[in-house]
């Protein structure tokens, strides 16, 4: 396969996971469920898909250490509790807020990389981070839990929390887990966190043509697939392309909102919205740049021409 052919289709591949991405939260709105439901069908449905997939490819499941399975765990209770804050935020208040207050995960995933990783956030990293706060002020138009706008960005914010130290703790156990691996563990223990939610949350579960439509969507397309998409484009973009990429989702969920549920944003919300885009896109875009400089040949006639710099010969 010629190289620009794994690369446009890396691509392509990853712009699908990330518009399947923005969809979830319109999806969450469109449903009649409570949000703990929601994360619960959701949850069981990837779940299912990614037994599945895992039997097939016989992926190795089973943790290397007691340690490693307590975190695996502690990961899916993480996991319901995210999408649970996540589709609260949008529910309370608009898919914009929603998804706009969580983009602001990079601002708490620059504090626990030190901790977590031993890795020292560079300069762009910290003033993004600093940046995304003036774009969260935006978003508020009162600080009162009174206003459902309010309540919205405090839950998005809880999502934005819960999502960054996913990640970082993904990317520690991605070092001896596949990815399928991990999602399957945490698919499955936030299955069984939400499960009481069925008889603590009185509703009546209304399984009709349309809500079923909408739930196998956000569960298998949305989840499942989405990230399945997304870690096979890994396979041939870099990480910072795919960053760049994944930092669309909100745009994608704006949209669908405006097309699906006639939400339009308030002119301070696009403004806040706007300045966080631009900090969760700063740090990868420098990323790329320098990922680039650092694969250009050198052309040093110094190090090449003079036998004094030829070492042990």
């Amino acid at each position: 396969m010629p190289k620009w052919f794994a690369r446009t289709r890396g691509l392509a591949l990853a712009n699908i996971a990330v518009l399947f991405f923005g969809l979830a939260g319109v999806l969450g709105k469109l449903s009649a469920l409570p949000s703990p439901i929601i994360t619960l069908t959701r949850v069981v449905f990837a779940g299912l898909v990614l037994i599945i997939v895992a039997l097939f490819q016989r992926t190795p499941l089973r943790p290397a250490s007691r340690r490693d399975g307590w975190i695996l765990c502690a990961q899916g209770a993480l996991l319901a509790l995210h999408w649970t804050s996540f589709f609260q935020s949008i529910n309370v208040s608009s898919v914009a807020i929603g998804l706009l207050s969580f983009s602001s995960f990079p601002l708490l995933t620059a504090l626990l990389e030190p901790l977590i990783l031993q890795q020292r956030p560079t300069r762009i990293q910290i003033f993004a981070a600093l940046l995304v706060l003036p774009g969260i002020y935006l978003l508020v138009p009162s600080f009162s839990v009174q206003n459902n706008t309010t309540l919205g960005v405090l839950w998005g914010l809880l999502a934005g929390a819960t999502f960054a130290l996913l990640s970082v703790t993904n990317r520690w156990l991605g070092r001896s887990y596949p990815s399928l691996t991990i999602s399957l563990y945490q698919d499955s223990v936030a299955a069984l966190v939400l499960l009481p939610t069925l008889f603590l949350i009185p509703v009546t579960l209304s399984w009709t043509p349309r809500e079923l439509l909408i739930l196998l969507i956000l569960g298998i397309c949305c989840t499942a697939l989405a990230h399945t998409l997304f870690i096979s484009s890994m396979r041939t973009i870099t990480a910072q392309a795919a960053s760049l990429l994944a930092n669309l989702e909100p745009v994608w969920g704006i949209l669908f909102g405006i097309a699906l549920l006639h939400e339009f944003p308030a002119p301070s919300t696009w403004l806040g919205g706007a300045i966080i885009l631009f900090a969760t896109l700063l740090p990868a875009f420098f990323g790329l740049l320098r990922q680039r400089r650092e694969q250009q040949p050198s052309h040093n006639p110094q190090t090449i021409d003079k036998p004094s710099n030829l070492k042990n010969l």
